[in-house]
């Protein structure tokens, strides 16, 4: 095995504060409690770092080492099918659209929850309703996503876990 170093302590930081803090609302944190409204600007404040590290942080965290291409993702499911095993560094195609799905919906949730204290959308039913359908979209991208990083690690016989929280990848060398 060759170990690779892959995701700085600020991406598997972020990374698992979010996961917290999502699970945590989505399991037990009743939405009348006032830590779900500081849990929710946890989560921008988190997603927005993120961000602006995607922009300025290391090799593989920056937005151009795992680009959002519907084009890349047929083709690496097509790949994945005739049995591909070829290791990706960053993220792979299907995983770095799951990435930004996953950033765009929290934000979009976030941003709904906010508006929901507002005098302007207060009891509007419809930023009400749209936050839920959001919150629910988050719920099943989650489950994709541990799935697919489940898949992923069998197919590829590369932890994915223990890289996010080691921050290196331990790619199998060739005939292993």
């Amino acid at each position: 095995m060759q170990r690779i170093p892959v995701w700085d302590i600020f991406v598997r930081l972020t990374h698992w504060a979010v996961a917290a803090l999502v699970l945590a609302e989505l399991t037990f944190l009743d939405e009348d409690w006032p830590i779900h409204r500081w849990a929710g600007y946890a989560v921008l404040a988190l997603v927005a770092l993120r961000l602006v590290w995607g922009l300025i942080g290391s090799r593989h965290a920056r937005f151009s080492a795992f680009p959002p291409s519907l084009k890349a993702a047929r083709v690496h499911l097509a790949e994945l099918l005739r049995g591909r095993k070829e290791p990706y560094l960053s993220h792979n195609p299907l995983g770095a659209l799951m990435t930004y799905n996953l950033w765009a919906s929290l934000v979009v949730v976030c941003l709904t929850g906010i508006l929901m204290t507002t005098k302007t959308f207060w009891g509007v039913d419809w930023v009400e309703e749209f936050h839920e359908i959001v919150a629910n979209w988050v719920l099943i991208s989650v489950i994709l996503h541990v799935a697919g990083v489940v898949f992923e690690t069998r197919h590829s016989k590369i932890n994915l876990v223990r890289a996010m929280i080691t921050g290196q990848k331990e790619i199998p060398g060739p005939g292993e």
